[in-house]
């Protein structure tokens, strides 16, 4: 626990925390924004009512939700990336060694607080596109009395569940290309490489990739979702047509965390730490 809170703290106080959660509230908050303001110029009725879903309730809980899986998946990589590779980059990881740290425990603990603070991601920018949805809902004289629908609110736990492992996967895949690499750059690199590598890839082999990391992701969230699997899932390779069930794809995204962990674990053990 001790170390753990030590890890807690100094990401705290890393820039690459606040920028990826300022990053995540921003693009969300434009996207609603656009939306909005576009569809009130529109002259087709169906672009007018599709501009309306962020803010109508309670539908516009799961599709705020679903943006901010879309967007963060790749955020989430980054995160992670960065967060592992400044590990050598910055000498933190030899110091911890010469203290008598166990490499394995300071790899995984140092992974749960990114996981940690992956999660409060979520809920912060869940809760500001929530405010920006009844703002604007406000304005446009739009209802907000679907905000007290119950079975929206009961399905919330579970989607917010589905949502954190799937981010969790994402940070891994991440930390532990930039733990092989050694470096915050080309763990970046990479994972935003692989990333849209996927997405590309499941239009040409759609089986295939849907049990790859960020296809299978995809499918965690949006498998428990009433938007179907068309939506702004936490991945690059799902929506084109061929995806995982929801319950095996939590057992293939969980699958891709331990492995990916287990990789970064192995290779910090092993690897030789100078200068």
């Amino acid at each position: 626990m001790r170390l753990l809170r030590s890890n807690l703290g100094k990401l705290r106080r890393r820039p690459a925390s606040w920028v990826t959660l300022l990053l995540l509230v921003g693009l969300l908050a434009l996207i609603i924004l656009l939306v909005t303001v576009a569809s009130r110029s529109a002259s087709d009725p169906e672009a007018k009512l599709a501009g309306t879903l962020f803010l109508t309730f309670p539908g516009a809980y799961e599709l705020i939700l679903s943006m901010v899986m879309g967007i963060g998946g790749l955020l989430a990589v980054t995160y992670g990336a960065a967060i592992a590779g400044s590990e050598w980059g910055w000498g933190t990881l030899k110091a911890a060694v010469a203290r008598g740290e166990s490499r394995i425990a300071f790899t995984l603990l140092n992974y749960a607080s990114v996981a940690i603070y992956t999660w409060i991601g979520i809920v912060l920018a869940f809760l500001a596109g929530l405010l920006i949805s009844m703002l604007g809902a406000t304005i446009s004289g739009i209802g907000l009395n679907g905000l007290g629908d119950r079975d929206a609110l009961l399905r919330l736990p579970e989607l917010f569940g589905r949502a954190g492992l799937a981010m969790a996967m994402n940070a891994a895949l991440g930390f532990a290309i930039a733990t092989v690499a050694r470096s915050q750059l080309a763990g970046i690199g990479v994972g935003i490489g692989v990333f849209f590598a996927e997405g590309i890839a499941g239009v040409f082999a759609p089986d295939l990739i849907k049990w790859f990391p960020f296809a299978a992701s995809s499918a965690v969230f949006t498998g428990g979702s009433s938007l179907g699997g068309g939506g702004g899932g936490a991945g690059g390779g799902g929506g084109f047509g061929a995806s995982l069930d929801p319950q095996t794809a939590i057992v293939v995204v969980a699958a891709w965390l331990v492995a990916s962990l287990a990789v970064a674990a192995i290779w910090t053990e092993r690897a030789e730490i100078s200068g």
